[in-house]
């Protein structure tokens, strides 16, 4: 069993720490390890270990919390921004957070951005400053998705992959070098592919939003994500709804313009 998932609460205002206190209280592995009104009491908290992950809130007294991002260690916690405000989204993964939550923190929402956090550090104990550098140079070199065919096995870096879809009981994986049958589930490939590209947008589709060029509003409230490459990829209606936040689009934006 993978140890829980230490979470810190970092914001200003008592009742929306209360509020993720009790959102997380409900989800399975995951500890409170402590709360944090401002900047400066985060960074005092990360200093004494025993944090994994940190909600962070940007507007706060005193440092903000793209400030606190910045002066994070590069070993040190994942960082999940809540906010309020959409705008700050391309400064908060410049500086690496995993995620970008919007207020009001929906449950269903809150748990996705953990279960990146999740996919990012794994369930073993982040290792040391001084051997995460090589660590990391070493997963890059080795970021294949090896894909057995009948010419072999054929060995896919991640970025190139746009989409993969279930049709019936197999699932293909669009790629620039083409398409290829696996016998990987789509839950298999959520886990093996990098979270910060991947997402779950259909329960028969993954999608990598770097290969997006258009999003068309559906009928149902969900999307026609058409790639690069002109294929047509269904995106569910809860699924929209959690793009349009981590894109930093209200409710009907995409309908204007």
């Amino acid at each position: 069993m993978s140890p829980p998932l230490r979470v810190l609460i970092a914001d200003d205002e008592l009742l929306a720490r209360k509020r993720l206190s009790r959102l997380l209280g409900a989800l399975p592995d995951v500890q409170v390890c402590g709360e944090a009104a401002d900047g400066e009491a985060v960074l005092a908290a990360v200093r004494a270990g025993g944090v994994d992950v940190v909600l962070l809130d940007i507007h706060m007294p005193g440092l903000s919390g793209l400030d606190a991002l910045a002066l994070l260690p590069e070993d040190g916690p994942r960082v999940v921004l809540c906010t309020a405000h959409a705008e700050h989204a391309v400064d908060a993964f410049e500086h690496g957070a995993v995620d970008y939550v919007l207020k009001p923190v929906e449950p269903a929402r809150l748990q996705k951005a953990l279960e990146r956090v999740r996919a990012r550090i794994g369930a073993e104990p982040r290792p040391r400053a001084e051997t995460q550098s090589t660590e990391k140079q070493q997963a890059r070199a080795l970021a294949r998705l090896p894909i057995p065919t009948r010419q072999g096995i054929v060995l896919v870096d991640p970025e190139t992959i746009s989409h993969a879809s279930l049709d019936d009981e197999l699932v293909t994986v669009f790629t620039a070098q083409g398409e290829f049958l696996t016998d990987f589930t789509l839950n298999e490939l959520t886990e093996k592919l990098p979270a910060d590209m991947f997402h779950r947008v259909h329960r028969r589709a993954l999608l990598n939003l770097r290969h997006v060029a258009r999003l068309e509003p559906l009928e149902t409230g969900g999307y026609l994500a058409r790639t690069s490459r002109g294929h047509a990829v269904e995106v569910s209606r809860q699924s929209a709804r959690e793009l349009r936040r981590m894109l930093g689009l209200r409710k009907g934006a995409e309908d204007e313009g």
